[in-house]
């Protein structure tokens, strides 16, 4: 079995800075490019002695760095200035480190002066060290003699339930450790991503303003412990911001990451506004995990609109907005296995050193860094400088390069920057120096580009250059081709012209480049730049009637070339792409405008797609042309020939009132134009505001309708129930009229059997009476017979008889004495129950009678009280 090739790891710190200007409200990055691949730092506050303490690292074996230390390749860094209100960038300079002085000994960092750097007065430098480290994995005869891992199963597997797992940060490595470290040994990457919200507006009130400059949006959330912010926007309406993802590196296994996920609360995302917030919504991470699909081969997702709920302190009104008004934001979370990114792609560089656990990266569609170039980068040369800006070992191998290929456009147009002069002149640099008026005016668009190669009379004749006429200067860089779709590998070549820029002769990348399937290959010296001058209107007519073809040829050494397809790029769209400022050298202000984008490459028969071509195009005006005329050389008479006549027209008088009617028609045309852009430029701006103005008044039109129509539905709902209720009341006083008409009927039905009883008590009283008395009378005349009989019992002559008769006539008389007593004395008893109880029955009538008054006027005093 063949050996393993050496790793190793070229690492790059960027420690510290000094004699940097102090800038509020800028931030500095640190890029490094190197082999195609660019790393950068985080950004720090742009102070005297910014601290960066970061190290940058890339991946190789000991061939491939010995091929670049033979190639000279160097590691350029380039400081960037950004504005953290716009996120514009600003080159501040740039550093360029050789290969051959790294080492595999630690050395002492040294201070490096930044290049062509844009604080002149201070001279800045960072602090930077290199060093060549070994990057060998531990091979499985190592890992034998270690102790065994525990077997699954075993009790160090098995968490406990009670337990609440927590996160732990490692800051050395970058990662949040769940669960024990001797088990939990797989590393893990959580992402959350918020992508776009719409219907914004929905959460604040009609009478505030949807967009305005002194108010941000954003939204925030808090992962692990980190809290992570989105780019702030202005405008509600139409939220513009670039998605970001956040994401933290975890080490735990599935087991554990499982069991911390369903302890876990749901991911709340504010939007807020300042330190208020305007609505949240939560994101379940128990979802994740519910999935029984590896993560190693599928990551988990939760990806979806989310709707946004005010705070509970404001009162909810949005229950009733239809749900394609509701406000939402789109947010994704991804977990995966850390390397499932780098299973079928080229290795990502490695980023080393103390770097915070949670990071920010924008989605972006290439795999090879960890961050992709931003727009910014890409409007720069194939090294991310204005202008071609190499070191002496760049130098060297450009040289050697322009030795064995033709010069292009830009060769033979731009003038050689610094470290360009130092190289030694070839064969195609050594040409005729340009002329003074050559220097000031560009070449004209069908202008000769190899005018200059003759000297210049004073009394040559003049070629005019329109008052309006602006020096552009166009820059295109062809940055990589992929997706190829042949079955062998391509030797791919570039080659281009377009007769406009003034060049004839086909620009060419040069040397070929190996393409195969599945790849992305970065092509070499494919930057090139043009100088000219045109009208304004002749450049956009041109750019939209004419495109730029590009042919894709494959280059074999032993036969010719062979084209294998084109393409066509529109140069319209960089005229529709927006416009920024820059500052040229002398402190002009200049207009930029780029594009960036990726194209299909169709086969030379047009029958199928061959293969993507990524390219960047910038098209810079520089204004008004400075010298208006050209000289064009002409043999002049010698000495000894004959003077010609003096014309009228050839005096200076003639040739001076010529030259100010001509210049007073250049400044007309110059005023006019400069009117008529003022005015276009007022017109576009009175059309965006409007169009901006308009959009938020229909907005404001919509979200006002949808609350009346809210207030209509309440307004509705409470009339109804007011209707409800006054038929409840009406009812109500309905049954409560009958129950007093009922009170009173029974109250004078009391009463009338009250003094009924009275009455028949009172006659049934007489009546005892009466019968009282006739007892009494009857009593007397018994004992008046009494006093008879006795005298007739002595008037009787037998005592005995006369004594018994005597004897049972008392017997009897004591009876009837007896019974009579017994039934005036039952029928008192009786009558006086009767009294007893009619007197109780009385006072009861009474008694309700005064409890039903007392309820009449609690009754009329409630009445009272509600009225």
């Amino acid at each position: 079995m063949a050996s393993k090739p050496e790793q190793l790891l070229i690492v790059v710190s960027v420690l510290e800075g000094r004699q940097f200007p102090r800038s509020p409200r800028h931030t500095l990055v640190v890029e490094a490019r190197f082999d195609g691949e660019t790393l950068a730092t985080d950004p720090v506050e742009h102070r005297e002695q910014p601290q960066f303490c970061t190290e940058l690292a890339w991946e190789l074996d000991r061939r491939t760095l010995h091929q670049h230390r033979l190639q000279r390749t160097p590691i350029k860094l380039q400081c960037y200035s950004v504005d953290s209100g716009t996120s514009a960038r600003e080159c501040v300079g740039y550093i360029v480190l050789d290969l051959r002085s790294l080492q595999e000994i630690k050395q002492a960092p040294k201070w490096h002066p930044l290049l062509s750097s844009k604080y002149t007065k201070l001279k800045p430098a960072l602090l930077i060290s290199m060093i060549l480290e070994n990057d060998n994995k531990p091979s499985a005869e190592q890992f034998k003699a270690k102790k065994a891992p525990p077997r699954p199963g075993s009790p160090a597997l098995v968490p406990l339930e009670s337990e609440k797992l927590r996160p732990v940060l490692n800051e050395e490595e970058g990662f949040h450790q769940i669960g024990p470290e001797d088990v939990c040994v797989d590393m893990f990457v959580l992402s959350v991503t918020v992508a776009f919200a719409t219907k914004l507006e929905q959460l604040i009130s009609s009478s505030t303003k949807l967009s305005s400059e002194g108010s941000e949006f954003f939204f925030y959330y808090t992962l692990l412990g980190n809290d992570v912010t989105s780019e702030p926007f202005q405008n509600l309406l139409s939220p513009n911001f670039e998605p970001e993802r956040a994401s933290v590196r975890i080490r735990s296994s599935e087991r554990f990451l499982r069991l911390f996920l369903s302890q876990q609360p749901c991911l709340q995302i504010h939007l807020c506004c300042g330190n208020q917030s305007l609505g949240s919504t939560d994101v379940s991470l128990a979802g994740l995990m519910k999935s029984s699909d590896d993560l190693s081969k599928r990551p988990a997702t939760i990806e979806g609109a989310f709707i946004l709920q005010p705070p509970k302190r404001v009162k909810p009104g949005l229950q009733c907005v239809p749900p394609d008004l509701q406000p939402t934001v789109s947010v994704s979370v991804t977990l995966r296995a850390e390397d499932i990114r780098n299973q079928n792609g080229p290795k990502t560089p490695v980023k080393k050193g103390p770097v915070p656990a949670t990071r920010h990266e924008r989605p972006s569609e290439e795999p090879r860094a960890l961050r992709s170039p931003s727009p910014h980068r890409c409007l720069r040369s194939p090294d991310a400088s204005p202008v071609h800006q190499h070191s002496e070992s760049e130098a060297e191998s450009l040289c050697s390069d322009i030795r064995q290929a033709p010069p292009t456009v830009h060769e033979r147009q731009a003038p050689p920057t610094a470290h360009e002069r130092q190289a030694p002149p070839t064969a195609h640099e050594r040409q005729a120096p340009p002329t003074a008026h050559e220097r000031q005016a560009p070449p004209t668009a069908h202008g000769k580009s190899d005018a200059g190669a003759s000297s210049v009379s004073v009394s040559a004749p003049k070629i005019s250059i329109p008052a309006s006429a602006h020096h552009y200067c166009f820059s295109l860089d062809l940055r990589s081709v992929r997706d190829l779709r042949t079955s062998f590998p391509v030797n791919c070549v570039l080659r281009y012209a377009y007769q406009f820029f003034g060049s004839a002769a086909p620009i060419m990348t040069s040397p070929a480049v190996e393409v195969k399937k599945n790849t992305e290959v970065f092509l070499p010296q494919s930057y090139c730049a043009f100088d000219f001058a045109a009208l304004p209107n002749q450049l956009q007519d041109t750019f939209l009637r004419v495109p730029l073809v590009v042919e894709m040829w494959h280059r074999e050494p032993s036969s010719g070339d062979v084209l294998l397809g084109s393409v066509s790029i529109h140069l319209s769209r960089l005229l529709s792409s927006e416009k920024t400022r820059f500052l040229d050298p002398s402190g002009l202000q200049h207009w930029r405008q780029s594009c960036s984008e990726r194209i299909p490459i169709v086969r030379a028969d047009g029958s199928e797609r061959l293969a993507e071509l990524s390219y960047v195009s910038v098209l810079e005006d520089l204004g008004f042309v400075k010298a208006q005329d050209v000289l064009v050389s002409e043999s002049s008479q010698g000495p000894g020939g004959a003077e010609p006549l003096t014309q009228p027209r050839e005096t200076p008088e003639y040739k001076a009132a010529l030259e100010l009617e001509m210049w007073k028609e250049m400044q007309e045309d110059l005023f006019d134009n400069q009117l008529k852009q003022k005015e276009l430029s007022h017109m576009q701006a009175l059309a965006e505001e409007w169009r901006k103005r308009d959009l938020q008044r229909e907005a404001l039109i919509k979200k006002k309708e949808m609350e009346y129509n809210v207030l209509e539905e309440q307004l509705q709902k409470t009339l109804s129930d007011l209707e409800k209720r006054e038929k409840a009341l009406a009812h109500a006083e309905m049954e409560v009229s009958l129950m007093i008409f009922r009170e009173r009927f029974s109250l004078r039905e009391l009463q009338d059997s009250g003094r009924r009883l009275r009455e028949d008590c009172t006659h049934q009283v007489e009546l005892e009476r009466s019968k009282v008395r006739q007892l009494e009378d009857q009593l007397a005349q018994q004992r008046q017979q009494v006093e008879l009989e006795r005298k007739l019992e002595s008037a009787t002559k037998s005592k005995l008889h006369y004594k018994q008769q005597w004897g049972r006539a008392l017997k009897e008389l004591a009876r009837f004495k007896q019974r009579e007593q017994e039934n005036a004395m039952t029928r008192l008893k009786k009558q006086q129950q009767e009294l007893e109880h009619m007197r109780l029955r009385y006072l009861a009538a009474e008694e309700k009678e005064a409890v039903q008054s007392e309820k009449h006027e609690l009754q009329d005093i409630r009445n009272e009280l509600n009225r």
